[in-house]
C-alpha cells in the first residue's frame, strides 16, 4: 500500500476531535491480494490480524505501522519514529523469476515520520517518512516517501473515504539488492549483470474506505496502484511496472 495508508485518518482524528480517549484499540482480520514480489505480474492472497492500539496520540502498535512513539504533536501535526519489520523476499516464491537471486531476509526496519494537515477547513494532509531496513541479509537499505490525501465528498460520521498520491524514493543500496544482479547472481540465474541505482523508485495512488456498521464494528477496504521507475522498473526481474493492491478488514474497536 501506500505509506499514507497505514495510519489512514488517524492523522485526521485530533483536528475534529480535539478530546482524544486515553485508549483507543482496534482487533480483527484482514485478507489482501498482491504481487508475489516487487515487478512481478502475478499475485497471491494472505490472511492476517489487523491491530491498532494507541494511546492517546502519544503511542501505538500498529499491525501496519509497528511500534512507535509520536515526539512532536500537535492539532495538526505529528512526528516521531517507529520499529517495523520488512518480510523480504524468497525465491521458492517464484523460483523459475528469482532462481539463482537468493533470499532476502525479513528484517527490521526503522522509521521517522512527520505529518501535518493543513487546517480543518482545508483537510489535507501531508507525510513524509524516511525508513532503514537493518541488516545485511534483509533489503538492507533507505527509502522514503512523500505524500498527499484527503476525506473525499461522500465522507461522514460513519464512512470515511480517503485519496491521494504517493512518490517513493529508494537509495542504490536498497535497488541493489532487490532489484539487481550481480556478477554471482547472473552465473547462477542466467539474468545478465544488472547495475541498479537510487533515485524515485515509484508513484501511485491509494483509496481507502472506512464503514462503521455499528458504533464499534467496521469494515475497511484499501486500494493501492503503483507504477515502478527508474532501475526497479528496468530490472530484467521486473515483470510488469504496474503494481496493485487490495486489502479488506473487518475489526472491533473500543
Amino acid at each position: 500500500m501506500q505509506e499514507w495508508q497505514y495510519p489512514g485518518g488517524i492523522m485526521l482524528e485530533k483536528v475534529f476531535q480535539p478530546e482524544l480517549p486515553k485508549w483507543s484499540v482496534l482487533l480483527g482480520a484482514a485478507a489482501l491480494e498482491q504481487p508475489i514480489y516487487e515487478g512481478s505480474h502475478r499475485y497471491r492472497a494472505e490472511a492476517g490480524p489487523a491491530i491498532d492500539i494507541r494511546y492517546y496520540d502519544i503511542a501505538f502498535l500498529s499491525s501496519g505501522e509497528g511500534l512507535g512513539v509520536n515526539l512532536i504533536r500537535g492539532d495538526t501535526y505529528r512526528a516521531g519514529v517507529s520499529l517495523g519489520y520488512d518480510l523480504g523476499r524468497r525465491e521458492s516464491e517464484d523460483f523459475a523469476r528469482l532462481h539463482g537471486l537468493g533470499n532476502i531476509d525479513a528484517a527490521p526496519v526503522v522509521k521517522a515520520f512527520a505529518s501535518w494537515v493543513v487546517s480543518k477547513n482545508v483537510p489535507v494532509v501531508v507525510r513524509a517518512d524516511v525508513r532503514r531496513i537493518v541488516g545485511s541479509k534483509g533489503a538492507a537499505g533507505l527509502l522514503g516517501d512523500l505524500d498527499l490525501f484527503m476525506p473525499l465528498p461522500g465522507s461522514s460520521e460513519t464512512l470515511l473515504m480517503l485519496a491521494g498520491p504517493s512518490v517513493s524514493f529508494a537509495n542504490r543500496q536498497y535497488t541493489q539488492r532487490v532489484f539487481g544482479v550481480s556478477n554471482a547472481q547472473a552465473q547462477a540465474s542466467g539474468y545478465e549483470p544488472y547495475s541498479a541505482h537510487g533515485g524515485d523508485s515509484a508513484a501511485g495512488f491509494g483509496f481507502s474506505a472506512t464503514k462503521f456498521i455499528t458504533p464499534h464494528w467496521l469494515l475497511n477496504t484499501d486500494l493501492s496502484i503503483s507504477r515502478l521507475l527508474g532501475s526497479a522498473r528496468d530490472s530484467p526481474i521486473t515483470q510488469t511496472e504496474l503494481q496493485s493492491l487490495i486489502e479488506i478488514s473487518g475489526s472491533y474497536q473500543w
